[in-house]
C-alpha cells in the first residue's frame, strides 16, 4: 500500500433491523463496499438463515469486519428478565436512558449482564466472539452504561474492539455539529475507560449527521473521509426499506438513499481520489 493510502472502517450498523436492512448491507458486502457490519441480535430480522447469509457473504470479503451491535434502548426488548428500569417491557427510549446515566440512576452490573447475554447469543449464532462491539444509538458511551459495557465486553470478547465517537477536529466545527460534539463529549471518557481495560478501539469517528433533513450523501462522505486518519471509522446506515423497518425506526429512505451512493461509482472516484482503501 501507497504510504499515503489511509485504511478505514466503513461499518454498516443495524443488520438485524429487517430484511430489507440485512439485503442492502450483504449487497454492499459483496460489492466490497463496505469492510464492517455490527448485528443486532435483539432484532427482529436475525435468525439462522439471515446469519447464514451474512457469513456466506463477508467469506467472498475476507476484509469485511463482522460485530455485535449492543442494543439497549427502545423499540427494543431486553434479553434478560430483571433488566431495569423499562418502559411496557422495553428498553428505554434513548433520551431518557441518556438522563438516567447522567443522573447515575443506573446500575452497570445489570447493563453488564444483558450484554454479556447479547454477546453469547452472537456466540450462539456466529460460533465465535465478535470482531468488534459497538452501540445502537451510540448507547454504549453513556455514563453507567459504558462500565457495564466495557466489563461485559472485556469479559466475553477480550479481543474485541470496541467504537468510540470522538474525533480530534477544530473546536470552531464541532461546535457546528452538536450530535458530533455530544459523542465527541461522551467519547473522552469511554476512551480513557477502554484504555484501561485494555480494550483496542478505533482512533477516531465519523458519520454522525441529522437524519430528518435528507442530506446529500455523497457531499457528507467528502466531508466524513476529510482528515480521518488511518484507521479511522465511518459509520452508515444503508437498507431498503420494508413494513418491518417502518414499523421500528424512523430512519427509512434515507438508507436507501446511502445505499445508492455506497453502491455507485461516485463512491468508488472519491476512495480514489482520498486515497482511501477499505481495509
Amino acid at each position: 500500500m501507497n504510504e499515503n493510502q489511509r485504511r478505514i472502517w466503513l461499518c454498516a450498523d443495524d443488520y438485524g433491523l429487517s430484511p430489507g436492512v440485512n439485503r442492502a448491507i450483504r449487497d454492499l458486502i459483496g460489492r466490497g463496499r463496505l469492510n464492517a457490519t455490527s448485528v443486532m441480535v435483539v432484532g427482529p430480522a436475525i435468525g439462522r438463515d439471515e446469519v447464514a447469509a451474512l457469513q456466506e457473504i463477508a467469506a467472498s470479503s475476507p476484509r469485511c469486519a463482522i460485530g455485535l451491535h449492543a442494543t439497549l434502548t427502545a423499540p427494543f426488548r431486553p434479553l434478560t428478565m430483571h433488566f431495569k428500569p423499562v418502559d411496557g417491557g422495553m428498553f428505554l427510549p434513548f433520551p431518557k436512558l441518556l438522563r438516567a446515566g447522567l443522573l447515575r440512576r443506573l446500575d452497570p452490573e445489570i447493563v453488564r449482564a444483558e450484554l454479556s447475554v447479547q454477546l453469547s447469543a452472537f456466540k450462539d449464532l456466529f460460533g465465535r466472539a465478535p470482531d468488534f462491539v459497538d452501540g445502537h444509538q451510540h448507547a454504549q458511551l453513556f455514563p453507567q452504561v459504558r462500565d457495564g459495557f466495557l466489563a461485559a465486553v472485556k469479559e466475553a470478547a477480550p479481543t474485541a474492539w470496541v467504537r468510540q465517537g470522538g474525533r480530534n477536529q477544530p473546536l470552531a466545527t464541532r461546535l457546528s455539529e452538536p450530535k458530533a460534539l455530544l459523542l465527541d463529549t461522551l467519547s473522552a471518557q469511554f476512551r480513557k475507560r477502554a484504555a484501561r481495560a485494555d480494550l483496542a478501539f478505533n482512533p477516531a469517528f465519523a458519520g454522525a449527521y441529522d437524519f430528518s433533513r435528507s442530506p446529500d450523501f455523497g457531499a457528507l462522505m467528502r466531508q466524513f473521509l476529510d482528515s480521518l486518519p488511518d484507521g479511522g471509522l465511518v459509520m452508515c446506515h444503508p437498507g431498503f426499506v420494508d413494513d418491518v423497518l417502518v414499523s421500528l425506526d424512523p430512519l427509512t429512505t434515507q438508507r436507501e438513499r446511502e445505499h445508492a451512493y455506497l453502491a455507485g461509482e461516485a463512491f468508488s472516484r472519491l476512495l480514489e481520489m482520498n486515497k482511501v482503501t477499505l481495509g
